[in-house]
């Protein structure tokens, strides 16, 4: 991938993912010459969505009734909720609207059907350009699907351009509520346009299993800190039939989401079991799925990896860390495990500050994925401009 002046633009990214739970935004500083993190987040925001916004969003996953113009009202509503964020982001940070370069929104996925040509974020950028006053930039997967690519993971090739390190391997683990790596070999940053120095893919589940489970079970949206699954006792038959998954054993690239792992995939696991399990001990076997996924995952493509920095809401779950660390090193993987922190970035904001990082590179005309990554047949310059 070409290397860039970076200027010293402000952007917006935001990001609302498969886990439904809001929005996370950035003003995120791309500083002109080389840096080691050629990026500094000036404030952070967060609106959480509604109960019905949630519910929607869900309902949306799967065809129904009148679903056209439901998504339609849904992403009113969804551009209503970006906006909230970027006022705040405002007003955290001192800034006009006319300040701010450009607005890199991802919109909240519905579909993602690379297979069939095709994945469908809801998102009214023109409703948000007007709202904001601010050009907007979205649609940043259609491009890469277009060119024969999954259209996914995008950020890898942005973890490429902060995180790589001359010196090491490292990977980047994303854990939202799908999970995805981002190998990153030594000399991935010194030679950014072999594209080859990088590796990304989606593992499979990430929070989406536990947060269905603790859901139906107990109301709530997430367990906090992997308290609920830490009560439990994982089942290793269970365990065992649902790494039989064939996605876990297919070569990337390869993207996934709620298409695939949901409630029925879940439900057909467990009627296998004639006597009920416990409901602790099923959400211990879905975070040692997690964890045992990416692990897999990375013995298999970085297991000379010094370091593993775990970045999504998956960073703040200490049981799911810690069942990460573990299962690599039943794997006799030696990397350490860490938040991203480490390398700048809180967790949460790693993502909101990948679509500012795309929204800068179309503003700049140039590629922002890795045809390695998402399979596509050349780099492509991804997203659309709806001016303010």
């Amino acid at each position: 991938m070409p290397t860039p002046t970076l200027h010293s633009g402000l952007f917006i990214g935001l990001m609302s993912g498969t886990s439904l739970d809001g929005v996370d935004g950035v003003i995120a500083a791309f500083p002109s010459g080389p840096a080691q993190h050629p990026v500094a987040t000036l404030a952070s925001a967060y609106v959480p969505f509604s109960a019905s916004l949630r519910a929607e969003l869900m309902a949306l996953q799967t065809a129904g009734q009148n679903e056209i113009e439901r998504e339609a009202l849904v992403a009113n509503t969804l551009s209503s909720h970006y906006a909230a964020c970027v006022e705040r982001l405002l007003a955290d940070a001192g800034l006009r609207p006319d300040q701010i370069r450009a607005i890199g929104v991802h919109g909240q996925t519905i579909r993602h059907r690379p297979e069939l040509g095709f994945t469908r974020q809801a998102n009214n950028p023109a409703l948000l350009a007007e709202l904001t006053g601010i050009d907007v930039i979205a649609d940043f997967r259609s491009r890469d699907i277009a060119a024969g690519g999954q259209g996914a993971p995008l950020v890898p090739a942005f973890h490429q351009a902060v995180f790589a390190d001359p010196m090491q391997t490292r990977v980047v683990v994303n854990i939202g509520g799908i999970a995805n790596i981002s190998v990153l070999h030594a000399h991935a940053q010194a030679t950014p346009g072999q594209t080859r120095d990088v590796i990304g893919f989606d593992t499979g589940p990430g929070n989406v299993l536990m947060d269905l489970w603790i859901k139906r079970h107990h109301g709530k949206h997430y367990d906090e800190n992997g308290m609920w699954a830490a009560s439990g006792q994982a089942v290793p038959s269970l365990l065992d039939a649902m790494r039989k998954e064939e996605y876990f054993a297919a070569a990337p690239p390869k993207s996934t989401g709620r298409d695939l792992f949901h409630a029925d995939w879940l439900a057909r696991h467990l009627s296998n079991f004639p006597q009920q399990l416990a409901p602790r001990d099923v959400q211990a076997t879905l975070a040692l799925l997690t964890a045992a996924t990416i692990a897999d995952a990375i013995a298999l493509h970085a297991p000379t990896a010094q370091t593993v920095h775990v970045c999504g809401g998956g960073a703040y779950n200490p049981y799911l860390m810690q069942q990460l660390a573990h299962a690599l090193q039943q794997r006799h993987l030696t990397a350490a495990v860490q938040s991203t922190e480490a390398l700048g970035i809180a967790p949460n904001h790693v993502e909101a500050v990948a679509f500012a990082w795309l929204a800068l590179r179309f503003d700049q005309r140039l590629p922002g994925n890795l045809p390695r990554v998402t399979g596509a047949r050349d780099l492509r310059i991804l997203g659309a401009l709806y001016p303010a």
